[in-house]
């Protein structure tokens, strides 16, 4: 097959989600015989044409010099190449920038489009650009050949608002086997004394819900807040919260070998996310062997199962900190860590998405 992977800035991944899931996918499927294009960002620092076995295709993209509005062009320089290219799969790696342009892909081509979350529900969107982005949903619906959820969740609300079919493939982590109890002197905490949430600081992570029951909790074990807190909503929690010492807020941490220390060493994991598919940070907790308190929602439920504690409000939170530790939960600790090699490992999913792929392209010959 001949497959072209379009909306990201590129591999190798150096920004997030989809780019990780692009890199992983196209150099398992260009091992297996198939060529395979990924289109990059002219900004990003990759600037070879090949990577691992993987075609590299360079695109103007001017977002670093008009903002958002510069990967609507780069979405149209992506597809306006892959015209030429004669593939037989496109995987359309989500729709916020590039549904306008669904209708210049090539014709021969099977669009295949990952319809990621409900991004128009993120509240740092204005209402007219949340408006836009459910316009954008909806195209990329119609004018899809296939879809694919990457949740459960996902896939249910495709099937009731649209009444559309979709493939549910979900995303991917890989099992974390290499604790080094150091790097919590860093950090200046001990094994399974001190709890932790990890996210980007927007309203619907729920940040502000688990630091209010901190705050009302008995346990005053030390909560590490981690990501990128130089924004509006970050120096609102900081302020906030600012007069309780066991709230930290560390800022962003890239190291994932950092971070996975950190899941793995901590008593209680914690995470708000509401908008979303199946989200990677939770996967990676998962592999990191933490004992997860999640918000109650279809999402986190479809990817933990009966396997973490939930919450839907601050009171809730400070019930599970006052009485949850990681020692009792050992089995529900395993059980995330065995979900990860039996349902959300990297080779599997890679497979699943090819298969998806044979079969439309099977069902495309049998239409002709």
């Amino acid at each position: 097959m001949k497959i072209g992977i379009l909306g990201t800035r590129g591999i190798p991944n150096h920004y997030g989600g989809f780019e990780q899931f692009a890199e992983f996918f196209a150099t398992y499927a260009a091992k297996q015989g198939h060529e395979v294009f990924v289109y990059n960002s002219h900004s990003h620092p990759y600037k070879e044409k090949e990577f691992k076995g993987v075609h590299i295709v360079h695109c103007y993209d001017p977002e670093n010099k008009i903002g958002t509005v510069g990967q609507f062009i780069y979405d149209l320089n992506c597809i306006r190449d892959a015209r030429k290219r004669g593939f037989d799969i496109i995987l359309q790696l989500g729709y916020t920038s590039s549904s306008v342009w669904f209708s210049l892909h090539p014709k021969n081509a099977i669009v295949i489009t990952n319809m990621d979350g409900l991004e128009w529900k993120r509240t740092k969107y204005s209402k007219k650009v949340q408006k836009a982005l459910q316009i954008a949903e909806r195209l990329a619906v119609k004018k899809s050949d296939f879809l694919i959820a990457d949740s459960i969740g996902i896939q249910k609300y495709l099937k009731e608002k649209y009444n559309t079919n979709s493939t549910y493939i979900a995303y991917g982590a890989y099992n974390f086997n290499n604790p080094n109890p150091e790097i919590l002197e860093k950090y200046q905490v001990e094994k399974e004394k001190f709890n932790m949430i990890l996210a980007r600081f927007e309203p619907e992570n729920n940040l502000d819900m688990v630091l209010e029951g901190v705050t009302m909790a008995e346990d005053k074990t030390p909560i590490l807040v981690i990501g990128n807190h130089s924004t509006k909503y970050g120096t609102y929690l900081k302020d906030k919260y600012k007069s309780f010492s066991n709230i930290r807020f560390l800022g962003a941490v890239y190291n994932l070998d950092y971070l996975n220390n950190l899941r793995y060493f901590s008593n209680l994991y914690f995470h708000g996310h509401t908008v979303g598919g199946t989200n990677p940070s939770l996967l990676e907790a998962m592999a990191s062997k933490a004992l997860i308190a999640a918000h109650n929602n279809d999402f986190n439920k479809g990817v933990l199962k009966e396997n973490a504690y939930y919450f839907t409000s601050a009171e809730e939170v400070k019930k599970i900190l006052n009485s949850i530790k990681k020692s009792n939960n050992l089995q529900i600790v395993e059980n995330n860590y065995a979900a990860i090699t039996t349902t959300f490992n990297w080779e599997k999913i890679n497979e699943q998405y090819l298969q998806l792929f044979k079969q439309c392209l099977e069902g495309a010959s049998r239409r002709k």
